[in-house]
């Protein structure tokens, strides 16, 4: 399990450059709703973990809007290779 971004505000961070397995978990923090993008291998990792630090302040998850492959997302391009004239 990976923590994109903690504290966020989904109406902005929530884009399509995220990668596919990733979700936004909402719980509240001091009676505020608070928000992550958290990428995982298994949807189950996630709430498993935020049930267990925040117990009856867990409120949901829900898939982001990502479409990157999370294989690809993350590395940098390769770098163009100068050809030998």
């Amino acid at each position: 399990m990976k923590i994109i971004k903690e504290d966020c505000d989904p109406s902005v961070d929530n884009t399509t450059d995220l990668p596919n397995n990733c979700y936004v978990v909402t719980y509240n923090k001091d009676g505020i709703a608070t928000y992550d993008l958290v990428a995982a291998a298994k949807q189950s990792e996630i709430f498993d973990n935020y049930y267990d630090k925040y117990k009856k302040d867990f409120v949901t998850m829900q898939q982001s809007e990502g479409r990157v492959s999370p294989k690809l997302w993350g590395n940098p391009p390769p770098k163009d290779k100068k050809k030998k004239s």
